[in-house]
């Protein structure tokens, strides 16, 4: 007889599996990392994909998705695995960003429905494999009820990025502040506008490195973006000396300062800025 299909071999095999990933501090972790932990436990290697199924099965563990997984036994202090931690296992490489980051460093007071997250791989959620279209047109990932949206920018782009503890057990990747605050600039639509953007940024900006923002800026390296920046800084008294490098950024035709509105309002030729704003800032 199979010793694996020995109820008793499985619980063995189920507690020391979920023993060795308590120990390293695991959480969240790959069919890889499970098989490397097998190292130190009675499992035999082959056996280690069979294993997570039926513990799957037995609600030991859950599938975030295909290869990744999360413990579901109760620790102490009945700790749950932060969203934000699954967010940036279930695609890697990820980074928290944009409304969930802006949430996260006190820049808005709104608690974002969704999880976001930036990354530079092509995002296929389970629902893009079918014919299913959500009815808001944007597809997610959806575990236990929370919807984790992902969005695809260019290597070049997958930059102002620290770690932070989100919990005892869990470091995480997310946009610092200036790399939140640049997303702003570079989707307003995203958050309702550059109105909402400009009202944000003057609202923070004392806890903003401006330097560093504006090197972002330019890291980004899309004229419209600098351009946003660059007049925000300029017309709410902020010194030349700071956005300087912004101004000197060449820029061909004129940019409208709010791509949400329509294309009319004043030309400021100095930033090549179309102010189609209503009202002042």
């Amino acid at each position: 007889m199979n010793v694996y299909r020995n109820d008793n071999k499985r619980k063995t095999y189920s507690i020391q599996l979920l023993t060795a990933l308590a120990r390293e501090g695991k959480f969240i972790f790959s069919t890889k990392e499970a098989r490397q932990l097998s190292d130190n436990t009675d499992i035999p290697k082959q056996y280690v994909s069979s294993l997570l199924m039926n513990m799957v099965r037995n609600g030991l563990i859950k599938r975030l998705r295909k290869g990744i997984y999360t413990r579901t036994e109760v620790t102490s202090g009945n700790m749950q695995v932060h969203p934000f931690s699954i967010a940036t296992h279930i695609i890697t490489p990820s980074a928290i960003s944009h409304w969930s980051a802006l949430h996260y460093h006190g820049f808005t007071e709104q608690i974002p429905r969704i999880i976001n997250a930036f990354t530079t791989k092509k995002v296929v959620t389970p629902g893009m494999r079918g014919n299913n279209v959500p009815t808001d047109g944007r597809h997610a990932w959806i575990i236990d009820d929370i919807r984790y949206e992902y969005i695809t920018v260019k290597k070049d782009h997958f930059f102002g990025i620290e770690k932070i503890w989100i919990d005892e057990f869990s470091r995480i990747p997310i946009t610092d502040k200036e790399r939140t605050i640049l997303a702003l600039f570079i989707s307003p639509r995203m958050f309702g506008g550059m109105g909402e953007t400009i009202g944000i940024f003057k609202h923070h900006i004392d806890s903003l490195l401006l330097q560093k923002l504006v090197k972002y800026a330019c890291q980004y390296g899309k004229i419209s973006v600098a351009r946003r920046l660059g007049w925000t800084l300029d017309k709410i008294g902020v010194s030349e000396a700071i956005y300087a490098p912004l101004l000197n950024m060449h820029a061909t035709g004129y940019h409208l300062l709010d791509p949400t509105r329509p294309n009319k309002g004043k030309c400021d030729s100095r930033w090549m800025i179309q102010n189609n704003l209503v009202g002042g800032i």
